[in-house]
């Protein structure tokens, strides 16, 4: 009997990876997921400045006002540590453990490359940090008290390696200074610990849960791991594959949202550093290349914030004295800048709230 020949994968123009960014990342509706879920929903959120993830979820939450976040973070039920790229994300207390699983060992193999040197004395470091620390906090002082003789290497992975978290008021709106931290462990209870998968197949899947369907390279870019170390997870995973314009392969969860490419994107406005703007989504066109100098450069190191129309970056915008104020890139028509004019009001109201 003839084997029929399989189906070649669905392809998918920039127009709907666009609209599947936006959907997953409760930018074309908003939702009313608690504040956990929405943040495994969109794989975390990059929070180097405090204000940016109660800034996001304020255009991803409906009804969100900025003490609900600060009570997640009181309560532990969200937390904010060192994570992809080394850099702080505000994700639930479920996530933490299996994103800092998947991540911590590429992530010690870049410190040895970036410093060029041994990370000897880790578990000595490690060891003498968490017994220090268990039980209360520290402020990054006292850390650096407890360093001793641990080269660059060692010392760059420490969040990672000793399981550090920020601890409020520190990294609040109120107190933005990442200036207290404390151990995970005192924090996340048994209950929030990590899922029944691997870790790194945990972090890949809230991944393409929040920016699929995508490459493999898009993940590790996100991620910070090497594609050798994601490839044999996602084939041992079950996942939809799809191809893009230029024939690259794109995978996915089974039923992640794929909204068709003409839905409605309303106005949004981001912070900085927005995850959906970064090079591992550059494929979904959020950021038209041409604005990207505008948005990164580094005569502003922690670039722009900035507001979207019709599912891409169209200008910057900034809280001065009450009132945010915008700056297009390009004219809009009449009733875009009417409804930018909206949000930006209503934004300036969550600021003075």
């Amino acid at each position: 009997m003839r084997t029929l020949p399989r189906p070649s994968p669905q392809v998918l123009g920039p127009r709907r990876l666009n609209r599947a960014l936006l959907a997953r990342q409760l930018l074309l509706e908003r939702s009313s997921l608690p504040i956990p879920r929405a943040l495994e929903a969109v794989a975390g959120i990059q929070n180097q400045y405090a204000p940016s993830a109660y800034i996001r979820l304020w255009s991803c939450l409906e009804g969100f006002r900025r003490d609900d976040l600060t009570r997640a973070y009181e309560g532990g039920s969200v937390v904010q540590g060192t994570l992809m790229r080394g850099t702080i994300h505000a994700v639930s207390a479920r996530d933490h453990g299996p994103f800092t699983a998947a991540i911590t060992e590429p992530m010690r193999a870049w410190a040895r490359r970036a410093y060029r040197g041994d990370d000897f004395g880790r578990d000595e470091l490690v060891d003498r940090v968490r017994t220090s620390l268990r039980g209360r906090t520290m402020r990054p002082a006292e850390l650096q008290e407890l360093r001793g003789k641990a080269p660059d290497a060692t010392w760059a992975t420490l969040h990672l390696d000793a399981g550090l978290l920020r601890i409020p008021p520190s990294g609040t709106w109120a107190r933005r200074r990442a200036d207290i931290y404390g151990l995970a462990d005192d924090v996340i209870t048994a209950d929030d610990g990590p899922a029944a998968e691997s870790p790194l197949a945990h972090l890949m899947r809230r991944y393409l849960g929040g920016f699929g369907p995508a490459s493999v390279r898009d993940i590790g870019l996100f991620a910070g791991v090497p594609i050798t170390l994601l490839k044999p997870v996602v084939e041992g995973m079950e996942l939809r594959t799809f191809r893009d314009e230029a024939g690259g392969t794109l995978v996915d969860i089974p039923g992640g949202a794929l909204p068709d490419p003409d839905t409605p994107a309303p106005v949004r406005f981001l912070p900085t550093w927005d995850a959906a703007l970064l090079v591992h989504a550059r494929r979904t066109l959020v950021l038209p290349e041409r604005y990207r100098p505008l948005i990164f450069h580094t005569r502003m190191p922690p670039s722009y914030p900035t507001f979207l129309v019709d599912g891409q970056v169209a200008g910057t915008w900034k809280y001065v004295d009450g009132r945010v104020t915008t700056t297009p890139f390009e004219a809009l028509p009449p009733d875009v800048s009417a409804a930018v004019d909206a949000e930006a009001e209503r934004l300036a109201a969550f600021h003075s709230d």
